[in-house]
């Protein structure tokens, strides 16, 4: 599947939402931007996206931190944590702490 530079700018804008404090997932961000099936082109745009957006609060649906985060998964643990986000083992509660734009 082809995905636009549409694509790109929809999943930025979703990004760019999520509140301190809260995480949504690849699928749920593809989902959201218009392409369900497309969670691994969002992880792709997060690995080269804009570097100010959040993208620490991006995880995987299971709620693993990320190993293509600049980092690694330690960076991305350091991230969430300095917001307060409890991380265990490189995973977050994610049922807890998912976030649905309104």
């Amino acid at each position: 599947m082809n995905h636009s530079a549409g694509f790109r700018s929809e999943v930025e804008a979703i990004v760019s939402l999520i509140p301190r404090g809260r995480l949504m997932t690849y699928g749920q961000i593809a989902a959201l931007a218009g392409s369900p099936r497309a969670a691994r082109i969002v992880g792709g745009i997060a690995h080269y996206g804009d570097p100010s957006l959040p993208w620490q609060r991006v995880v995987n649906k299971k709620g693993f931190l990320a190993k293509g985060y600049p980092g690694g998964r330690r960076t991305h643990k350091i991230a969430l944590e300095r917001e307060g986000v409890t991380v265990v083992d490189y995973r977050v509660p994610i049922e807890d702490l998912i976030w649905w734009p309104s």
